[in-house]
């Protein structure tokens, strides 16, 4: 189901014909000559490839076109701005381009006209570590602003600039947002959520009945985290809420292969889309024999969870134009050891939707004292699918081989804390696949769940797709993403099981699940 391209990054669009721009090496499947590759679509599943749109042509941008984002001006003009690489040193400047021709519904030709660079770091900045400026926002004074990434020292920042035309732009006295020990910021994204409704906002809404967020990718651990909070119009100063854990432990969209992440609002349904870049987990050798790397993986939506805490991610809709055949399954019980087949559907791509319950938490596992609360990956690398528990292990086996020599399980464990459950859950690709693991990296991804398990219940929906296993707990508020690379578990040798392996009995109290047709994928 997903785009393959060889080298990928952070996809920038402008939503007037749901354009996809993303980074792009065209010469290897490994990192360089990087250029902004262009697709165009009009349900966000089905994608036709166009020419590359921006490429280094110019001594502003000579040594490589990095990210940026694309904002639409008054009058529906769309401009981009993008981080040009002027030499050897990787000194990085701000770009912009603009469509050659308007009236080309595809925007095929991309301008970058002679007074670039915009913008260059002055002596307070890390000319070298100055990146990936962000859809601009307008102000109520009249004026554009935008975030630019950086670091000082170990310094993350989000510097912030201001321009009356979106040609001639200051660096505000203040940085929008910084936090020390984070190090590198870039492929920053700052938007509202509204407090109702599952409505999206244009990145210029001004209200009371919002919340902002903050989403920055960090350089360093190569994952991201958001934070929650409030933007001061006064002091064009962003705070986050005093919950929010801000630094390397904080929330994450996704606590799997996922980075470079980037938002839209898309103004004909009202929501807003987030698009994400999923990167190899085999070696280098096997990304150069495949010729590509890298994946868009399926975009979703993003809308603020009714508690206020925290993000919602779910698939996009549309990706519901590519199921096929359907199976069903309701009130199985589960005792600790077993497994159900889900049969007659493709199981090497499938979306799954199951419901699990249970009786009690009494059987619940106490949660050893000594774990560190925020290294989820860790606990669940000592407590995998193959570790008998109280209540759980329990979720599904993806892309599983007929004698189970290959799977990924995504599951869920509850834990007792002092004063709280905790619920785990798990994308585990340590067993993946039979392939030699020199160069590859198999993780045992891993984030907690904060749902209320008063009902006694916990849903999570797997989309699967042959390399990759996008999983989302909870309606979404947890998220894993896996790449595994099984050489059993292939096409019509792939199976997927519902299990148990606690000595609390699990139910499944529904299960759907479908076969998934391949997108149309033109001139690829």
């Amino acid at each position: 189901m997903g785009l393959n391209v060889p080298f990928s990054c952070a996809p920038v669009n402008d939503l007037i014909n749901q354009h996809q721009i993303q980074m792009d090496n065209p010469k290897g499947a490994i990192w360089g000559n990087i250029v902004w590759a262009h697709s165009v679509s009009t349900d966000l599943i089905n994608w036709k490839r166009l020419p590359n749109a921006i490429y280094p042509s110019k001594p502003f941008d000579q040594y490589g076109c990095w990210s940026g984002s694309a904002t639409i001006l008054p009058g529906n003009q769309p401009i981009i701005l993008y981080t040009g690489i002027i030499d050897k040193n990787k000194t990085q400047v701000q770009n912009y381009a603009i469509p050659a021709n308007l009236s080309d519904p595809f925007l095929q030709k991309w301008i970058k006209p002679d007074n670039n660079p915009l913008i260059v770091a002055d002596q307070s900045i890390n000319k070298t570590a100055f990146r990936d400026p962000t859809t601009a926002w307008l102000g109520r004074d009249g004026h554009w602003r935008i975030s630019i990434g950086g670091r000082w020292g170990t310094t993350g920042i989000s510097y912030l600039y201001t321009s009356k035309d979106f040609m001639h732009w200051v660096k505000a006295n203040n940085p929008l947002h910084s936090r020390k020990g984070t190090g590198n910021w870039e492929c920053l994204d700052f938007y509202p959520v509204s407090f109702f409704g599952k409505i999206g906002l244009d990145t210029s809404f001004i209200g009371s009945s919002v919340k902002h967020v903050l989403k920055v990718s960090l350089d360093v651990t190569r994952y991201e985290y958001y934070t929650l909070g409030t933007y001061s119009l006064e002091n064009d100063v962003y705070i986050p809420d005093e919950e929010m854990v801000d630094g390397w432990n904080g929330l994450r969209y996704d606590y799997g292969n996922f980075y470079a992440s980037k938002s839209f609002f898309d103004p004909s349904k009202n929501r807003r889309i987030l698009w994400a870049w999923a990167n190899e987990s085999d070696s280098k050798a096997d990304r150069v024999k495949k010729g590509w790397a890298g994946i868009q993986l399926i975009p979703r939506t993003i809308v603020l969870d009714p508690n206020g805490k925290q993000l919602l991610l779910w698939p996009v809709v549309e990706v519901e134009i590519l199921r096929g055949k359907k199976v069903e399954m309701s009130n199985k019980m589960l005792v600790k050891g077993k497994k159900i087949e889900i049969k007659k559907i493709t199981a090497a791509q499938a979306d799954v939707e199951v419901t699990f319950s249970f009786n009690s938490l009494d059987k619940a596992e106490p949660f050893d004292p000594r774990w560190d609360r925020y290294d989820a990956q860790n606990i669940c690398s000592q407590k995998g699918s193959t570790v008998q528990g109280g209540l759980g292990p329990f979720g599904l086996l993806t892309l599983a081989s007929q004698n189970l020599e290959e799977y990924t399980p995504v599951f869920f464990r509850v834990f007792k804390a002092q004063n709280k459950h905790l619920v785990l859950m798990c994308s585990d690709a340590s067993r993946s696949t039979l392939k030699d693991g020199m160069g590859a990296y198999r993780p045992s991804f891993a984030g907690f769940v904060d749902v209320d398990l008063t009902e006694k219940k916990v849903s999570l929906r797997s989309l699967i797709d042959n390399s990759v296993v996008e999983s989302f707990g909870a309606g979404g508020k947890t998220c894993i993403t896996s790449r595994v690379y099984p050489t059993l578990a292939i096409y019509d040798n792939a199976h997927l099981y519902a299990f148990n392996n606690g000595t609390e009995i699990v139910k499944i109290d529904s299960l759907s699940a479908w076969s998934m047709n391949m997108p149309e994928q033109m001139n690829q």
